[in-house]
């Protein structure tokens, strides 16, 4: 790294503090971090494609607000946040693209209030350096414009870091605003999974209350319990109680506890959005590379952050990030690659720096080797992250257009809104046809088979089950049709049928 860089690393709290708030940054240096936001939302829209169907988790996230479907079971683990935040779209319209678009919008402009929140902690170019490492991930790519919470978490985590540090830094002007956006981000943590926001808050906190530094104790908390508040509020009223709602939840995760989960993480970056059983093959070397290499460059970060005498701007996301992961890597037995998104995300900055460095450190003829060195691993793995975008992409589409076939069979034999939807993959299929769903055993139950015959008396239902089973008892006497590979039994009260 350059003298230049070296100084803005390894400057006093006095010198950091100027910065900030005496000579401040030109209007157009926030441009590059700009760039990267917009270029994060412009790939999302080419790469993945707004014309992709709504994936399970989804249509469970999205029926809670929209005019579409009835809202499907909203099971233990589960938080409103990310039903609010597509609100706006789909109280009025059922169009996927729109959604689409609109997330990846939003995506872009909280990757580029999330890197503003670190400027004058690190230099604009490793900033710019950590964006585009987060944003071409394709994990990142891939859930960046899906109604799903995981990115909205680790937007949440890089602001509410950048914005402790930034908080503990003596300044005038607009850092006194810090506090408040460290409590909004530890409340969209919170708002968008409880249990992930008070694990990456958790070194925050443990910080905050050795140095005494009552504020930012104060404005984690609040933003905890505000973000929190309507989930503990909702265990109450609907759970049995906050004890009794994360006992469910751990239930429904397969048991939370003792559970080597590394080998699954891996097994999962090469494009399996939920390993759950996790077995087969792990992916190439050329695909997991870089997972490797993450836990070397964040060493290095913190070497180099030690001797330049501020360790803490390092160390603590690097601790976030270890908080955040701990539970995905050790405490369940199944694996999916956005569970890692906040860890990410933490660690980009660390890395960044750690690269530079590498790139700036070597004199002489050993200078253009190294960065061509560099460019040439970078180049490899944006290729990887590529391939395995556009595979899971390609996978994903069709998986969802066979639901879409299926609904547009359901609507075929005269099963519509409103309409009951039960068996095989009911809950996706019911929300595309318009149906409500339900389920008499597994993580989504929530009705009995005479519930579901005595609805079955008043409205259209259908029950979907695989070539070859038999049918519950209580549709053995329903009309069937193929669909799909699966055999689509379906009652019409009141037609005959």
């Amino acid at each position: 790294m350059t003298g230049s860089a070296d100084a803005a690393l390894a400057g006093t709290r006095s010198e950091r503090s100027r910065h900030l708030s005496v000579r401040g940054p030109g209007p157009w240096a926030a441009l590059p971090l700009a760039a990267v936001a917009a270029a994060f939302t412009l790939a999302q829209l080419l790469l993945v494609r707004p014309g992709m169907g709504l994936g399970w988790d989804e249509t469970v996230y999205v029926s809670q607000v929209s005019a579409h479907a009835p809202a499907a079971y909203f099971s233990a683990p589960r938080a409103r946040g990310i039903s609010l935040l597509v609100a706006p779209v789909t109280a009025w319209s059922s169009s996927t693209a729109l959604l689409r678009c609109y997330l990846a919008v939003l995506s872009g402009l909280a990757l580029y209030l999330a890197l503003r929140a670190w400027r004058g902690l690190f230099p604009d170019r490793v900033l710019t350096l950590a964006g585009a490492l987060f944003a071409s991930l394709w994990i990142t790519l891939f859930y960046g414009p899906q109604a799903m919470p995981n990115y909205w978490v680790a937007m949440g985590a890089w602001t509410a870091v950048g914005l402790f540090l930034r908080a503990g830094v003596p300044s005038a002007g607009r850092d006194r605003a810090a506090p408040w956006g460290l409590a909004a981000g530890t409340a969209l943590m919170g708002w968008m999974r409880p249990v992930d926001a008070v694990w990456t808050v958790l070194p925050l906190l443990a910080c905050a209350l050795v140095r005494r530094s009552w504020q930012r104790t104060a404005a984690l908390l609040a933003g905890l319990a505000a973000g929190v508040a309507e989930w503990v509020i909702e265990a109450y009223a609907s759970y049995g109680g906050l004890v009794h709602r994360l006992h469910e939840g751990s239930a429904i995760q397969g048991g939370l506890g003792w559970h080597l989960a590394v080998t699954d993480q891996l097994r999962s970056l090469g494009g399996r959005s939920l390993c759950r059983p996790c077995t087969g093959a792990l992916p190439s070397p050329f695909l997991t590379a870089w997972w490797f290499a993450l836990p070397l460059l964040a060493v290095l970060a913190l070497v180099l952050a030690v001797r330049a005498r501020r360790p803490a701007a390092t160390a603590l996301p690097l601790a976030c990030a270890a908080s955040a992961a701990f539970p995905y890597l050790f405490l369940i037995g199944y694996a999916a690659p956005r569970f890692l998104l906040p860890a990410y995300a933490l660690l980009a900055v660390p890395v960044a720096t750690a690269l530079l460095r590498l790139a700036t450190a070597p004199r002489g003829p050993w200078r253009p080797v190294v960065r061509t060195l560099l460019c040439l691993a970078l180049a490899l793995h944006l290729g990887a992250q590529l391939s395995v975008l556009t595979r899971t992409v390609h996978g994903t589409t069709a998986a969802h257009r066979v639901w879409s076939r299926t609904a547009a069979t359901l609507h075929r034999v005269g099963v519509r809104a409103p309409c009951l939807v039960t068996g095989d993959e009911a809950l996706p299929i019911a929300f595309y046809a318009g149906c409500a769903s339900a389920a008499t055993s597994g993580p989504n139950t929530n009705s009995t088979a005479d519930d579901i015959a005595r609805t079955a008396r008043r409205v259209p239902a259908a029950t979907l089950v695989p070539a070859g089973s038999r049918p519950p008892a209580y549709a053995r006497g329903w009309a069937w049709v193929p669909a799909e590979g699966r055999r689509l039994y379906y009652t019409l009260p009141g037609r005959g049928v």
